[in-house]
Order: C-alpha cells, then structure tokens, then sequence
C-alpha cells in the first residue's frame, strides 16, 4: 500500500495523529552503522510540537523508543522499529469534525475512499505522521555517508512565507544559522519579518503557506537512475508526499522559462581534475544523475487547511454546514517543515546512494 517509501533503503510509516503511537520500520540500513538515541531525538526535538510560539501548542515530548535492529549502539542490517508514543491527545478537540468536512483538508477524500476515516486530528493526514520520517532519516544520512565516505551536508531552511522572501545562499547556508531563529529563516532580517506576519495571522485565526528550500551539498557524481527513477523524479515524489506540499522545484525551476538555452546552460571547466560546471541552473543533476554540484531544491507548502475562523462545507450527508475549528493547530508549518525536507532528502541520497553502489559498485 501507500505507507513505504524508497527501493534498497525503506521506510514504512505507521500510526494516527491522535492513536497510542506513531513509528516507523525501516528495512535494507546497512549494518554496523553507529547510531544513538540522542541523535534521533536531536531531530525530533526539531520537529516536535509546541516548540515556540508559532507552531501548534500541543506539548508532545517524542521520546524515541527503539525498539529493533540496534545492538551495543551499531545497526545489525535487520529492520529497525522505532516508537514515539502520544502523549498529549486531546480527541474531542475534533468533535465537530467527526460529520464534517475541514475545506482543503483530506477529511472528505479519506472517507469518499476507504468509507471511514480517523476523524481525530486528522489521523494519517496529520503532519503527526511525519515523526517516523525524520526519525529514519537520521538513519538515512549516515547510510548515505557510508557511500559517499563521508557526510553529505544537507540544510534546509525557510525562504519564504507568503509575500516575504529571505535572500540565502545555498552553497554557504549553515544548519546554526538557519536553527538561530524560530522561523528557521537563515535570513535575520527578514525572519523578524515572517515571525510577525505568522503570529498574526494566528492571532486572526488564520494561517499562511510559503517555501521552504533545500541543499545537499557532497553528494557524489554518478547517483540517481535514468528514465523513470531520476533522482529529481524521486526527490519530486518525496516531497510531494508531505502533508500541505503543493509545488516542487529543483535548480532553476519554473524561473528558467525565463532564460534562453544560452543563458541557462552551465558550462563544464576542470578544477584540478574534476569536471565542475561554472553555474548551478541544473540544480546538481543532469540526465536524472548528480553531477557532483550542490543538489538544490524548493518546496512550497500551503497555508495550513484547519484554521480557527468560521467557512462553509458539508457533513457526511452532503448536508450545507458550517464548521470552525478548535483545538491546537501550526498557523504555518514551514518551521517545522524544515527537518522533515532535509529527512526526506537523506531518505533519497541513502536509497540512490545503494543502489549505485548495487549497480556498478561504488
């Protein structure tokens, strides 16, 4: 079904939004790679809930439980389990949503398709789900590394919210930069800028969308399959598959039309024996294969569906109603967003990252 995710490194994802639990299994992480709780936990606590003042003030702790696959701190190439259990469920919250339909949100499709649904928080349409993606991603980048041999640095920050956009330069981006803030917009100017337009379109009982932008820099030349499995095409799938992602762009993206094939082509030179190009349009990768440039791209995510102010929609009769939601929701999920893109890239880089090695063995 539509839970797993990747060929050779996979994950599949479990749990609702408002259920005992939330977790992930992740199959095909080669052995012997050194991992800790803490190191999951360091990405947890980037994505947790009721971290800051802009993001839903549900108070989850997340404290990951492994649960397989782990032994004296080293992986064993068996399937690793890992457990977050909920802790602050507050169910009635979402009473009202029980017959009716939240505009924009998966509500109606989960019940027009399987004939019920987990109406408490939105249960797999929740961004709750997302907790085993970043959890396996940590695993991700140190099998991604283990290929490579060394660390694949990937950042991902906030660079725009609605009409505010940060000026950031992905080749010298850095993870303090982008964490010094609770926009996670490395930018710190305009960041005060975007906190202020968040909080109050909290206060409104409202909600924006904006972008957030990613870069993988180290990873080798040669990763990624052509045709069907290019590696833009799977970044592609993995971002699109986030809750309220709407728009996916790699290098240039959809700012190229702009450009004639004179200006937007970059050009190949020598540095001392390896083959570079002088811009970065193509994003990292040419022919759906890294080139060994940095890999660049932007999701855009939009405005958080489940807002506190009164809209039209039906109930489960087809009934006219309408409906205000209560309970604890992110009037924008960009700065939470940022941690489940960069696991989402590290969970491609590891999966192509095998399969290179699979293929012509390295």
């Amino acid at each position: 079904m539509s839970s797993g995710f990747g060929t050779l490194f996979r994950i599949a994802t479990w749990g609702e939004s408002h259920g005992p639990s939330v977790g992930v299994v992740i199959d095909g992480c080669p052995p012997r790679l050194p991992i800790t709780t803490e190191e999951i936990q360091l990405e947890l606590g980037r994505r947790r809930p009721g971290q800051s003042s802009i993001t839903t003030q549900r108070k989850e702790p997340d404290q990951v439980e492994i649960l397989s696959g782990v032994a004296d701190g080293l992986t064993l190439g068996t399937p690793i389990a890992l457990l977050v259990r909920n802790l602050d469920n507050r169910g009635g919250d979402y009473d009202e949503m029980r017959t009716k339909f939240r505009p924009s949100h998966a509500d109606f499709t989960y019940q027009a398709k399987f004939g019920i649904r987990a109406w408490q928080g939105g249960g797999r349409a929740s961004a709750r789900e997302t907790v085993g993606r970043v959890a396996a991603g940590v695993l991700a980048r140190k099998a991604a590394a283990s290929v490579a041999g060394h660390a694949i640095d990937i950042v991902a920050y906030v660079t725009q919210v609605k009409g505010l956009i940060a000026d950031v330069d992905p080749a010298t981006v850095t993870r303090d930069a982008v964490e010094a803030n609770i926009a996670r917009c490395p930018d710190a100017a305009k960041a005060v800028e975007m906190i202020a337009a968040i909080d109050e379109a909290r206060k409104a009982g409202d909600s924006l969308g904006g972008v957030v932008e990613a870069v993988a820099r180290g990873v080798p030349t040669g990763w990624g399959e052509p045709v069907f499995d290019k590696l833009e095409a799977d970044l592609a799938k993995a971002m699109m598959s986030l809750p309220a992602a709407k728009g996916f762009e790699i290098g240039s993206g959809f700012g190229g039309v702009l450009l004639t094939g004179s200006q937007h082509n970059d050009p190949f030179f020598n540095q001392q024996g390896r083959i570079r190009t002088r811009t970065n349009r193509s994003g990292g990768i040419q022919g759906g294969i890294s080139n060994g440039e940095d890999i660049v791209i932007r999701v855009a995510f939009k405005p958080t569906a489940t807002i506190l102010r009164e809209q039209e929609t039906v109930d489960d009769t087809g009934a006219a109603t309408t409906i205000k939601a209560r309970g604890r929701h992110d009037p924008c999920v960009l700065p939470r967003a940022v941690p489940i893109v960069e696991a989402m890239m590290a969970l491609v880089l590891a999966d192509h990252g095998l399969r290179q090695r699979g293929q012509v063995g390295g």
